[in-house]
């Protein structure tokens, strides 16, 4: 998107009647365009399969689309997936500019498999829309609420806003949220480059619709762009035939102990095929049967960075290519040296870019896939297929499904939700964490407790959103005096014991820059994917049983740096069950930051802990008024 320039919101499409009682399947009722972009780039839309298949059964092989894949109306709540090709004569070193963007927040219903869903959707489509920027660019982002009841925020996914940390977007802790029929703008400047996203930080609100990918670009990944040709984006998520209040209030009812509700679809790009004929006929839902596979259409003898974001809710997914390995060269937006893999496993919130070369038979489809791990489910769904497809086509015939020629790689599957070993992911530019000055462990568990309700607990604090106020205005009011008492309230070493009991907050840089060791300790059987808001991390090490203290401190060493040596730095890491990890990151940037588990039920469930960093700095910011009058709206 040119700089000045927004994207125009348009109306959603008219809602097709709910029927009750009886299923009801529409045949030849919807059908969608399927984008050849010139240069054959773009994750279009899409093959179109009739239903009535098993979902675990493979798929018919050289299958032609029904009516030939003829060219008819797009959904209108659909976005074009053109979208999301990224245009290569993109000035990497254009000086700063100021960019605006608007986004319009509105409810209706929409198909994305077939199955229609109550929906949320920005500027009236579904996925969002790409935020494209520079390093040193400032972005303007007004946002406006257009549901009838709730309010909302958005959250800009490992961004650092230095010095803007009330525009990070997180509901109770940095803003109140926007209600119904407002607007607010995030007026923000990017400081770092890679691959982002941002989504709404609103209970379970993006889980519904609200999120799109944010790409920042930088003289910086000049080297990079010389390992490939074109540059697209791929969003993997899970997909739950419900609306996200439905799932959890199931999840947070009494005695269900931690049983996450399970996917009952994925969705690559937003859409994906879904067999119909598994719901029954009193399932009471509207499913369209012709629904559609994504396509991308590549050029032979070309490289492509596919940049893969997981925007989804619970589901970690292993990424493959049939006949074609990856190399993956960024991780949550540091570049890395290229590491060659067939399956890429990708956990909630996290980006990877891998580079896909098209090296294989030039007169054939694959199938790209997207597996997800359910070793991480306590439950079953009777109408989940967990390999979620799309097809990847540089044959030139977008209209055919990949034959039996598309192999699926024979690498065992995994068997525990994990990242991919830290070890083989080496930065590209090398910068070594600086010594520790402090180490904090963080315990967190999930347990029954009152009520028979099951939630989670960070060193025995279950989270639940401020309301009516946000930690950030309560720390800076009473750090300098304006609000309960005086500064010596406040407890600025350690934990900070001034909010209300719901809120762990630990305060980590009192009057200077401290570089801080983060022990996070999982007393748990599931796997979490854990996201520091404000920083990049560097991952020093990861393991399962006890921690062993004095290999840390002789080992280890906090306060020499070379033992770990350009370690991997990102902002989310699974943590595996009973496991711990050990990170550490410099708390040099003023405000409340979040650090939590990404899989919406669990942060829902109060599995958050905030790091409130330089007090000194604290005491002397003003929060804007425009975010200090959300919280009295």
């Amino acid at each position: 998107m040119a700089a000045d320039q927004a994207p125009l919101a348009k109306e959603l499409s008219p809602k097709p009647p709910r029927p009750r009682g009886r299923l009801l399947v529409v045949s030849g009722a919807v059908t969608v365009v399927v984008l050849a972009l010139a240069l054959g780039l773009g994750l279009g839309l899409g093959l179109r399969k009739n239903g009535g298949s098993n979902p675990s059964a493979s798929s018919p092989t050289g299958e032609p689309l029904p009516g030939g894949g003829s060219t008819t109306k797009l959904e209108d709540w659909r976005l074009d997936i053109r979208q999301y090709t990224l245009d290569m004569k993109w000035d990497i070193s254009a000086p700063p500019v100021t960019r605006h963007f608007d986004l319009i927040i509105s409810e209706g219903q929409g198909w994305p498999d077939g199955v229609v869903r109550d929906m949320l959707f920005i500027n009236g489509k579904f996925p969002g829309p790409l935020i494209e920027a520079n390093m040193g660019d400032r972005l303007v982002v007004n946002v406006t609420n257009q549901l009838t009841k709730n309010a909302t925020a958005i959250h800009w996914h490992g961004i650092f806003q230095n010095g803007t940390n009330w525009y990070d977007g997180t509901t109770g802790i940095t803003q109140c949220g926007i209600p119904p029929g407002k607007s607010f703008v995030y007026n923000f400047t990017v400081e770092q480059f890679g691959t982002y996203w941002y989504h709404s930080h609103y209970s379970t609100q993006y889980s519904d619709g609200i999120f799109g990918p944010l790409v920042i670009h930088a003289p910086e990944e000049a080297n990079a762009r010389n390992l490939y040709d074109h540059d697209q984006i791929v969003l993997v998520q899970d997909w739950y035939h419900d609306f996200s209040t439905v799932n959890l209030d199931t999840y947070l009812a009494p005695d269900n102990e931690n049983s996450e509700p399970v996917p009952d679809n994925g969705l690559i790009n937003g859409m994906a095929y879904f067999n119909c004929s598994l719901y029954g006929a009193d399932s009471g839902r509207i499913c369209y049967d012709n629904n559609t596979y994504s396509v991308l259409s590549l050029e032979a003898d070309k490289r492509y960075r596919l940049r893969l974001i997981n925007t989804g809710s619970f589901a970690e997914f292993e990424f493959s290519v049939d006949n074609h390995s990856l190399s993956v060269i960024e991780a949550d937006g540091v570049l890395v040296h290229p590491q060659s893999v067939h399956r890429l496993p990708i956990h909630v919130a996290q980006r990877y870019s891998a580079v896909l070369t098209t090296n294989a038979s030039h007169s054939t489809n694959y199938w790209l896939r997207a597996e997800m791990v359910t070793f991480c489910f306590t439950g079953t769904s009777p109408v989940l297929d967990p390999t979620t497809k799309a097809v990847i086509s540089y044959s030139g015939n977008a209209t055919i499904l990949p034959s039996e020629s598309s192999v699926d790689w024979s690498d065992p599957r995994l068997t525990i939700c994990q990242d991919l070993d830290e070890s083989k992911l080496v930065p590209a530019v090398e910068k070594s964490p600086p010594p520790a000055t402090t180490l904090w462990r963080i315990d967190f568990s999930f347990g029954i407790g009152d009520h028979q309700l099951d939630r989670a607990k960070v060193n025995g604090t279950i989270w639940s959103p401020l309301i009516n106020t946000t930690t950030l205005i309560s720390a800076v009011d009473g750090l300098s005096g304006k609000a309960n008492g005086n500064a010596s309230a406040w407890a600025v070493d350690g934990q900070v014991s001034s909010f209300s009991a719901d809120q762990f907050v630990v305060g980590v840089s009192a009057e200077a820059v401290e570089v801080v060791d983060i022990l996070l300790y999982s007393l748990d059987e599931g796997s979490h994917p854990f996201h520091l808001h404000g920083h990049q991390f560097w991952i020093l090490q990861k393991g399962s049983g006890p921690f062993d203290w004095g290999n840390y401190y002789t080992n280890i060493k906090p306060s020499d740096p070379r033992t770990v040596a350009n370690a991997l730095r990102r902002d989310t890491l699974t943590i595996e069950p009973y496991a711990w990890a050990l990170i550490r990151f410099v708390a040099d940037n003023p405000g409340l930051w979040a650090l939590h588990c990404h899989i919406t039920w669990h942060m829902e469930a109060g599995l958050l802990a905030q790091f409130m960093s330089r007090a000194d700095v604290l005491r002397t910011m003003e929060v804007p008024r425009d975010v200090r009058a959300l919280c009295s709206s």
